[in-house]
């Protein structure tokens, strides 16, 4: 890893079919990223079959046999380099979870990218709305938009403006500020604006999609928090042993850190020590905030611990809830929210069932005033202070504490609810 780059976890977001895959595709391939030879050969393995013009996309898709093949720590994760950073991609889009997926890639991810298509009848869509609130929540600070697909819409100024105005709206109403976001008009498939500077919009005078990228301010690294690594993935590597694969958070993990995962094991947690971490096929003496790495630990088996706990320094370990307070706002409930209400909530990498004990409070979403005390239940649009008490334990933190730990999204049968922050909680006994 480039010792003197800031690095940056990237993830690009956006309706199905709005060409994500493929923008991905072209970024790797058009900084260099991914070789000639291996374009040749996902171009032809695209049109055997049938499916000409997916070649980039199926750069992104490779990374699932990557994965089966198991990498250590390359699981979904491509990376490149601008002129300026080191970046991550983070996760193949189109998985049919890939709202599930989404969640925990945005949990991670620095900035990013969303792409909407220009092509008459698409602009902002379902997807588009889902991903841009999720990023929203969950802690994305800066987007780019590729408005997309311009080769569809004639280089049309007046279409890019258009869907450029759709988007503002949307950025505005889950409360991002379209003064501070860069749109740039793309035809993906064709490299226009991508990486080369097009010649076919000569009314478009902005940045190129990676010239955007190197305009992403640089992340704050909160290494003076408690450290918090959620873990993603445990692996069994031979000659290693046991492998957990996660991102660190806040803080910093160093090779021989005295360190504690936690509720592991009936919520009593296990303790050891940090023997090597790894990232990108390197080792390394510590671990910062962003960094996603594989490591080994003396005393952790693999039965020990799954993805959803979390690892933090035995003197300061992460906080496991009995029950929290929440502020959530309801995005897209089919009916109404009340007292007992049991969906999925997604906690950094954790998935557990939780239910709504109590509605406190109605707040106007844009304001945060009290509309309305114990109101009988809550809906779409509604922003809301409401207990929750999980059904088995799970690491949150209270959002002034460590606000990276304090997010989550709710889900229900294949779609996005809710999402919300952790204002204060109580710790399990």
């Amino acid at each position: 890893m480039p010792k003197d780059k800031v690095h940056i976890n990237l993830i690009f977001i956006g309706h199905v079919d709005h060409g994500k895959s493929t923008t991905v595709g072209r970024v790797l391939y058009d900084s260099g990223a991914v070789d000639e030879q291996t374009m040749r050969k996902l171009k032809e393995t695209a049109e055997a079959l049938g499916k000409g013009g997916f070649e980039f996309a199926f750069v992104m898709d490779q990374l699932k046999e990557e994965r089966e093949r198991g990498l250590t720590i390359d699981l979904s994760h491509k990376k490149f380099e601008t002129p300026k950073y080191y970046f991550t991609i983070i996760d193949a889009p189109g998985h049919r979870d890939f709202v599930k997926n989404m969640i925990t890639g945005a949990s991670q991810a620095d900035a990013g990218v969303l792409i909407v298509s220009a092509n008459p009848g698409d602009g902002v869509q379902a997807q588009t709305k889902e991903h841009v609130f999720l990023a929203r929540t969950l802690g994305v600070n800066q987007l780019i938009v590729g408005i997309n697909k311009m080769d569809m819409a004639k280089y049309d100024e007046k279409r890019f403006n258009q869907v450029k105005a759709e988007v503002e709206n949307l950025l505005k109403m889950v409360g991002y500020n379209p003064a501070e976001i860069q749109f740039v008009a793309t035809a993906s498939l064709l490299g226009e604006n991508i990486v080369k500077k097009s010649d076919k919009m000569a009314w478009y005078k902005g940045p190129t999609l990676l010239e955007a990228m190197d305009k992403i301010k640089t992340p704050d690294k909160p290494t003076q928090l408690p450290l918090r690594l959620p873990i993603q993935d445990v692996y069994n590597i031979t000659g290693i042993g046991v492998v957990p694969v996660g991102r660190v958070e806040t803080g910093v993990m160093k090779v021989g850190d005295k360190v504690i995962v936690v509720p592991a094991r009936e919520g009593k947690g296990v303790v050891g020590e940090v023997k090597t971490i790894e990232m990108h096929h390197e080792q390394l003496q510590q671990a910062e905030p962003g960094d996603n790495v594989g490591f080994n630990v003396r005393g952790i088996e693999k039965k020990d611990i799954a993805r959803g706990d979390v690892l933090g320094h035995t003197n300061h370990p992460p906080t496991v809830a009995s029950e929290f307070t929440a502020q959530i706002v309801v995005l897209n409930h089919p009916t109404v929210v009340t007292v007992g209400y049991t969906p999925v909530f997604h906690i950094h990498t954790a998935q557990v069932a939780c239910t709504v004990t109590e509605i406190q409070k109605k707040l106007n979403p844009a304001t945060g005033e009290v509309l309305q005390e114990k109101p009988d239940f809550i809906k779409n649009g509604d922003a809301a202070v409401v207990k929750i008490k999980p059904l088995q334990p799970v690491v949150i933190e209270k959002y002034k504490e460590i606000p990276q730990l304090a997010r989550f999204a709710v889900r229900d049968s294949g779609a996005t609810v809710a999402a919300g922050m952790c204002i204060d909680l109580v710790k399990k006994a």
